[in-house]
């Protein structure tokens, strides 16, 4: 079935219903895969022009990853709307004439390069910024420009990995487990759209660029959280616990009698109220659960027990209830739950790109919300270099 979604605006050529609060800004966009290009998407998802520049007769190698629709990288699909595209190789010295006349009208140049390859390019910071001083270069790879680690390559599980989140992910004694979305990619491509906003920021006062260094792995301690609060407060490593929160109680998936639902008592309030939906006044008063602390030391018991009351009835019957009672609940959606959920809906969380003539897929929106601007598909994801005659128009002179 195909889900309801808000329509995308007509993709526009010209380019003429960009808008946004970064629509005066052009962004010169070397990423590719995921990390890069989700950080220049969200930029031009707020209105940036971004100029993808790929790999002669290859592109981005997100475009052989699939799954594929009509041909066509969903992968790549999701995350390049709203981007032009021309393929340039920078070891060409036409190519690189074009390049440079690109970042001579540029605000950012954003590439996720292992460190070292865009020194050996002739265009690492230094050479950059000596040229350009007021352009910003963020550059988004698995470790960062230092440390010893620096020269090493990266995928989103490489971090995962090492940057501790696997060892939170899954259940006690289960083997390790990723997060089930590429959160090492995500996570750096977030960060790097929030560094380059700072730059721009500080360029306004200062009228220089600044480098911007994102690390993948830099972004999943960062992720931490409280994993590295318990760490030092309880004396011994975090590891899986599955789904429910280290540190408040009853805040979990329960099994209801035809599914799961979330339940989440985040205080003793809460937990009262719970008791009270539940129709277990014993619970409210029991030694082992009065405080959040005494919950989460008795925490598989407590378990058990709301587990017990919620099997009569079906997860719809109790979230209604617990809704009315102020309980923070919801339900245990897949992903094909999310896309026709109202809500999602409503805050126009799904967009639709064209894969091929008369072929639409669904992608996930922009999160940021800001008055007086909608994100829209004005642009459809590029096929390779299909902005090159329009870009050399418009860029080189002469």
């Amino acid at each position: 079935m195909t889900p309801a979604v808000h329509p995308a605006a007509e993709a526009d050529t010209a380019g003429t219903q960009r808008s946004g609060p970064l629509s005066r800004f052009t962004i010169v966009d070397l990423t590719r895969v995921l990390a890069g290009p989700y950080c220049t998407l969200l930029l031009a998802d707020l209105g940036a022009r971004v100029i993808k520049v790929e790999q002669p007769g290859e592109g981005d190698d997100a475009r052989r990853i699939g799954p594929f629709i009509d041909g066509r990288s969903a992968y790549f699909l999701s995350v390049n709307r709203n981007k032009e595209s021309i393929a340039l190789n920078l070891r060409e010295p036409a190519d690189r004439a074009i390049f440079e006349s690109l970042l001579d009208q540029a605000d950012v140049l954003v590439e996720n390069y292992r460190p070292g390859a865009m020194e050996r390019l002739g265009y690492g910071w230094d050479a950059v910024h000596a040229r350009w001083p007021r352009l910003v270069m963020t550059s988004v790879s698995g470790f960062g420009q230092t440390g010893p680690y620096r020269q090493q390559p990266a995928y989103d599980m490489v971090v995962q990995a090492m940057g501790g989140m696997m060892s939170l992910t899954g259940h006690p004694g289960g083997p390790p487990t990723r997060v089930g979305a590429s959160i090492g990619d995500l996570g750096a491509g977030l960060y790097a759209a929030l560094g380059t906003q700072a730059a721009l920021l500080e360029r306004e006062r200062s009228g220089e660029g600044r480098h911007v260094d994102v690390a993948m792995l830099d972004c999943q301690v960062a992720m931490l959280e409280n994993a590295l609060s318990r760490l030092q407060a309880e004396g011994r490593t975090p590891g899986p616990i599955g789904s429910r929160h280290p540190s408040i109680t009853p805040f979990d998936v329960f099994r209801a009698a035809d599914g799961w639902l979330v339940i989440a008592a985040g205080n003793d309030a809460l937990f009262k109220r719970l008791c009270g939906v539940l129709q277990a006044p014993a619970l409210a008063e029991d030694a082992r659960f009065l405080t959040n602390a005494l919950r989460c030391e008795h925490e598989p018991a407590l378990k058990q027990a709301i587990e017990a009351c919620l099997a009569p009835h079906g997860a719809a019957h109790w979230q209604a209830l617990l809704r009315e009672a102020g309980i923070p609940t919801g339900p245990f959606n897949t992903v094909a739950d999310v896309v026709r959920d109202p809500q999602v809906q409503a805050r126009e969380m799904l967009l639709q790109v064209e894969a091929g003539p008369q072929r639409p897929m669904t992608v996930a929106g922009n999160p940021i919300k800001l008055s007086g601007h909608r994100t829209a598909v004005w642009r459809q994801p590029p096929q390779l270099d299909a902005d090159r005659e329009r870009l050399l128009a418009e860029f080189v002179r002469g």
